[in-house]
């Protein structure tokens, strides 16, 4: 790990003197009694089969219900065929599979019938399911369609088509809205939001689609689906989970529909566990009390950088035993630990959220379910760690930014590609052992140019998360190095394409987690825009130590939040990481929010635990471009 550095505060903390204490949790793994949980169930219509084809595949999806009560049959069939596939034969495959499933039926009806009503059964049943006939005909004729494909059927579905299994008759609906995956979260606390972990829609859109929720409590059963009172709670997508809730069982219904007021079948899910008691006050809470209202004027705004604790790295063996033994293990699950983050993030009502160590997976069902959708409006960008499935997310509140461009840079092999890195490439290029250490990075470098609505002003803002490893301050001074070439080379370019003619319209903020502390050289090149090639990062590693190279930067630029004790703290290592960089000649500092205190970060020992949801500190501050400059 890095060396441990303590270091005074460059500004006295402003905190609640109460010292909160968390009450006593049952882990959401344990309490209460487990649902066994199917997947998501849909209700479709009994008189419709649904076909769904993406454009551009080859599969196509057969969904329909169907019930007999003489062979005691009442299921969903689901069949994936082929596109290209004649009707006829997927049909005779389709009957085979039908006809398993009722003479399933038949034995275990069979069972439980007195030995003559048996015999005579069986002869019925096997009867009847002699005469399965399953076809697809057009409207009107019952001469039952053969020697074509799907494809070719479906171009003429607006004819009407009817598939008819024995008795009874199905409508042919294409491409109806449609839920894919529907799944609730493991963990669900009161006071925080949950939502589906999982939810996949076809032929639908999520802001037209309705959700419902309801709860209920085990019955004696010990089945949530067999005589259960459920009761609305809720609407949406999404739902704020009340104190009262705990104990209760949660069950979202979802239609899906699409922009043109289409609905397909609704679909269900019940939650594994039961609604579990929170965790008292977490700190951000007593933090967000400075951030209780977002900022109102045109050339303001709030920004925060939060390493996030990818799941990637919290759930394993090593993270449990090694890195966080003393973290309760259902609090290191990502399930919970997303429920803090997400309130966390909401409440400082920021305008840009620069985030490091971000899963695809969160990315994608999580942070963009809950930041994009109103009132929050949040639009995100990701940009993956190359191969790796965590990376860098910028997200920007659209009522105040309109996005002008996006780039990504990943540090490795590409540094020794862009001829703009070639002056500072070609001094270091001859030393083999550090140029396969630097170039076989996946450290990403984000940037998006935003302009300010209502206003002239531009802001380029940069994200990153730097290599880790405690050898590598040398890796980490050359990272920053090419990131702010390159950082300088947009905002130059930026200037142009936009007809920047005031220089004082555009002002860069550089976020991210550094893993660099203040006495090392990054902080250094950001405050003093130079370091020299004596400095002690050169040779962290002696076998690939750095020699005759100086770096210098042209932008003058200030730590938002100063140099903080830490803004990572584990029982391994605790310091300064993580910075908000501002150019200090085009905005002004309006706040930087206090950080937890040394009291109330080891309340469980160190983070993450039952209150903080990462190993790392959010850092949030308010800036204002120049007052004199507006226009």
């Amino acid at each position: 790990m890095l060396p441990k550095f303590i270091h005074p505060r460059t500004s006295p903390l402003k905190f609640h003197s109460q010292l909160y204490l968390a009450p006593p949790l049952v882990s959401c793994f344990t309490a209460g009694r487990p649902f066994a949980v199917r997947e998501h169930r849909t209700s479709v219509d009994m008189d419709k089969v649904y076909l769904r084809n993406i454009s551009n595949s080859e599969e196509l999806h057969i969904t329909f219900r169907y019930v007999n009560e003489t062979l005691h049959v009442d299921r969903d069939f689901n069949f994936c065929r082929r596109m290209h596939e004649r009707v006829d034969e997927a049909l005779a495959r389709i009957r085979n599979n039908v006809e398993k499933e009722f003479k399933k039926r038949s034995k275990k009806s069979g069972k439980r019938r007195a030995p003559v009503d048996l015999a005579v059964s069986e002869s019925l049943t096997q009867d009847t399911i002699n005469e399965i006939n399953i076809g697809l005909y057009r409207d009107g004729c019952d001469d039952c369609i053969t020697n074509i494909t799907f494809a070719e059927l479906l171009r003429e579905i607006a004819s009407g088509l009817e598939l008819r299994v024995m008795d009874k008759k199905f409508d042919v609906v294409l491409n109806q809205p449609w839920t894919v995956n529907l799944h609730l979260p493991s963990s669900i606390l009161a006071g925080f939001l949950v939502y589906p972990n999982k939810l996949d829609l076809q032929f639908a859109t999520r802001e037209h689609s309705l959700g419902q929720w309801y709860k209920a409590v085990m019955p004696p059963s010990g089945d949530l689906n067999k005589g259960t009172k459920w009761n609305l709670c809720g609407h949406g997508l999404s739902y704020k989970v009340e104190d009262k809730d705990v104990g209760h069982y949660l069950k979202l219904v979802v239609t899906p529909r699409n922009e043109q007021g289409n609905q397909g079948p609704t679909s269900e899910h019940i939650a594994k566990w039961p609604v579990q008691a929170g965790p008292g006050v977490c700190p951000f809470e007593i933090r967000q009390q400075q951030t209780p209202q977002p900022l109102k004027e045109p050339d303001e705004l709030r920004v925060v950088t939060y390493n996030l604790l990818a799941d990637l790295y919290a759930d394993s063996d090593y993270s449990r035993k090694t890195l966080f033994p003393y973290c309760l293990p259902y609090a290191l699950e990502i399930d919970y630990r997303k429920q803090l983050f997400i309130k966390e993030l909401l409440g400082y009502n920021a305008d840009l959220l620069c985030l490091q160590e971000v899963d695809i997976k969160i990315f994608d069902y999580d942070l963009r379910t809950v930041l994009e959708q109103p009132p929050h409006n949040f639009h995100g960008i990701m940009a993956p760690k190359g191969t790796c499935a965590e990376g860098v997310a910028i997200f920007f509140r659209t009522s105040r930014f309109e996005l002008v461009s996006s780039f990504v840079l990943h540090l490795g092999k590409v540094i020794s590609r862009l001829p703009i890195f070639a002056p500072l490439w070609n001094k270091i290029k001859d030393n083999p052992r550090l140029v396969t250490r630097i170039c076989d990075r996946s450290t990403t470098l984000q940037l998006c140019l935003l302009k300010m609505k209502g206003t002239d002003r531009f802001i380029l803002v940069a994200n990153t998360h730097l290599y880790y490893h405690p050898d590598a301050d040398h890796i980490r001074l050359l990272q920053i190095g090419f990131s702010l070439i390159y950082v300088d080379y947009v905002y130059k370019q930026s200037m142009k394409e936009q007809n920047i003619s005031d220089p004082k319209n555009i002002g860069l903020i550089f976020c991210g987690d550094f893993n660099s502390v203040p006495e090392c050289g990054i902080y250094k090149l950001m405050m003093d825009q130079f370091v020299g090639s004596d400095f002690d990062d050169w040779s962290s590693n002696a076998a690939e130590a750095v020699t005759d190279v100086e770096l210098t930067q042209p932008f003058k630029m200030l730590s938002a939040c100063g140099t903080p004790e830490f803004t990572n703290f584990t029982t391994l290592f605790s310091g300064c990481l993580d910075y908000i960089f501002y150019q200090s000649d085009h905005f002004d500092l309006l706040q930087s929010v206090p950080l937890p205190t040394n009291e109330q970060l080891t309340i469980h020992k160190a983070i993450p635990s039952v209150t903080f949801p990462s190993d790392h500190i959010a850092l949030i501050a308010d800036l204002k471009f120049k007052e004199n400059q507006l226009k």
